[in-house]
């Protein structure tokens, strides 16, 4: 996958919210490094049914996602949404590259 010219390797800014709570926590960095994404996530961070919060952090994320392609490229929301959709499932069907790594405490 080609990158946008424009990219750069900063970090994002931490949210304000997410400065200012006490109770905030980071549960996921992503990063695309030597051909592939590298990632640090904190996978427990429900007390309980794990699966179904990482469900809605992840379709939280590609509606961000959508909504700042229709405000910077005036994407369709809904198509963006369904793109990513198909994209996803095809994905999960049939990865493109194993999800392998170590917990580090």
């Amino acid at each position: 996958m080609k990158f946008f010219k424009g990219a750069t390797k900063k970090e994002l800014l931490i949210p304000p919210s997410a400065q200012t709570d006490p109770n905030s926590m980071e549960v996921v960095r992503a990063w695309i490094a030597d051909g592939g994404l590298h990632c640090s996530l904190n996978p427990l961070i429900w007390p309980e049914k794990e699966t179904i919060g990482w469900g809605i952090l992840t379709s939280d994320i590609i509606r961000h996602v959508a909504d700042a392609l229709h405000r910077h490229r005036g994407f369709d929301k809904k198509a963006t949404i369904e793109e990513i959709r198909e994209a996803l499932n095809k994905e999960l069907d049939a990865p493109t590259a194993a999800a392998d790594g170590d917990f580090v405490q």
